[in-house]
């Protein structure tokens, strides 16, 4: 099976072309193949999947096998890998599993994602839950190069509140409208370099917290800077959300799946 290997911002993923031979990987397959030590190593896996109506659809999966929830950065990547297939030039428009996506990808490959529509955010104990086509608790600390986001992490994901299926879970330093964002991933359950659609539930449960007029944010993370943009429409509905920064790259190869 040939592959290829992308980052968005630190948080990278295994793609694969899945247009002309359609392929089914078993969930202990994927979970081999996105180990760092025995495959080629992944926060997560996604198939470029042939569709009649878009210029393709995007399956993604976690790197613990199961398919997972949208991912705003393998969204960004996804995009550049059409790109590199000539499927697209510098827009697209692809189909997720929580919708359909737009996309501009410039020469240099920063890639600018729609995002769905936000209408519902909820306050729990010190931190905001909202869905930005995966779920996310977002909290806010001064201190949070302080915190071991795994456990931390761990322990918020399993609570009571976010039973059954858990939460991805965000720790976010305030500083106007650049924010730093650490993240919490499900499925990964671990700390990822970034995630995409963690940085914008931050940016929005910041404008949300703060009742702030800032409709674009700066995001810093552990692997590079992405900028989220929104219109606000009410204190609770938040739409035109974009997500922006580069998808690279990295390389490709083949492996033999047993």
């Amino acid at each position: 099976m040939r592959f290829y290997k992308y980052h968005g911002t630190g948080n990278d993923f295994i793609l694969i072309d899945n247009r002309d031979n359609p392929i089914a990987i078993s969930q202990s397959a994927i979970k081999s193949i996105c180990h760092r030590r025995f495959g080629i190593g992944a926060d997560g896996l996604m198939l470029l999947n042939r569709h009649t109506s878009f210029d393709f659809e995007m399956q993604y999966f976690n790197s613990d096998g199961n398919e997972g929830t949208m991912c705003g950065n393998g969204g960004r990547c996804i995009v550049a890998f059409a790109k590199k297939l000539n499927i697209i030039t510098n827009s697209s428009t692809f189909l997720a599993n929580d919708g359909i996506h737009k996309a501009k990808i410039s020469d240099s490959n920063i890639v600018e994602l729609e995002m769905q529509d936000v209408k519902n955010i909820t306050k729990i104990n010190n931190g905001c839950f909202l869905n930005t086509g995966s779920p996310h608790f977002v909290i806010f600390s001064e201190n949070i190069n302080e915190i071991n986001i795994k456990i931390e992490g761990t322990k918020i994901r399993n609570t009571d509140s976010f039973k059954p299926d858990g939460t991805n879970v965000n720790f976010v330093k305030l500083n106007n409208n650049k924010i730093f964002v650490r993240t919490y991933e499900r499925g990964v359950e671990d700390e990822t370099l970034s995630c995409g659609t963690g940085v914008t539930a931050s940016a929005i449960a910041t404008n949300y917290s703060l009742n702030s007029d800032i409709t674009l944010y700066k995001i810093q993370t552990l692997g590079g800077n992405l900028e989220v943009s929104f219109d606000k429409i009410s204190k609770h509905h938040y739409s035109n959300i974009k997500l922006k920064g580069p998808a690279k790259f990295i390389f490709e190869g083949e492996i033999t799946i047993n």
